[in-house]
């Protein structure tokens, strides 16, 4: 068995939502973590993933909407305050593509998701600690996650989007 820690300084994980649906905003999460274990250093038998952020990290650079995104109309970080990720399945497509399948759970809500997962490689850092990336990529629909709140402009156009986008760049550390 080998366990796996996030390197969160060489880790980002956003999502992308479509406002007014003429442009795209970024978020993050500042404070995140990843946890996995697999049987030797082949991802393709992980036996146990989970991702964790915390709510309170949002940051969207404006902290107005930041502050929204926190309250009752999304994520309610006062009585939820981590969104979290346990992957089930880690099924290689391809020579370093894989799809990650789990249950993303936001606001008491769980659903299954699937994530597209590329494999950078593994190398051993100056300081000898050995290191993968991973760049994941996916779609949620926040409605289903009971990310409800809507409005609408005196045109009729949606201000938010319901489909997000997900992406992450990560760095697991073998502990």
């Amino acid at each position: 068995m080998a366990r796996w820690k996030v390197d969160p300084a060489h880790s980002e994980i956003q999502f992308k939502v479509k406002h007014l649906m003429i442009t795209t905003v970024t978020g993050y999460f500042k404070t995140f973590d990843i946890q996995a274990e697999t049987e030797g250093d082949n991802f393709e038998n992980v036996t146990e993933l989970v991702f964790t952020a915390d709510v309170d990290s949002i940051n969207t650079n404006n902290e107005q909407r930041d502050t929204h995104l926190r309250s009752v109309d999304f994520f309610d970080a006062e009585n939820h305050a981590q969104v979290r990720f346990v992957g089930t399945t880690y099924e290689p497509t391809g020579d370093d593509t894989a799809k990650l399948h789990g249950e993303l759970s936001i606001r008491e809500v769980t659903k299954p998701i699937t994530v597209n997962v590329e494999y950078g490689g593994m190398v051993v850092d100056p300081y000898g600690q050995t290191k993968a990336g991973f760049t994941v990529d996916g779609k949620i629909s926040r409605k289903e996650f009971n990310l409800t709140w809507n409005a609408v402009t005196e045109a009729g156009s949606v201000v938010v989007s319901d489909d997000i986008r997900l992406h992450g760049e990560v760095q697991l550390v073998k502990q």
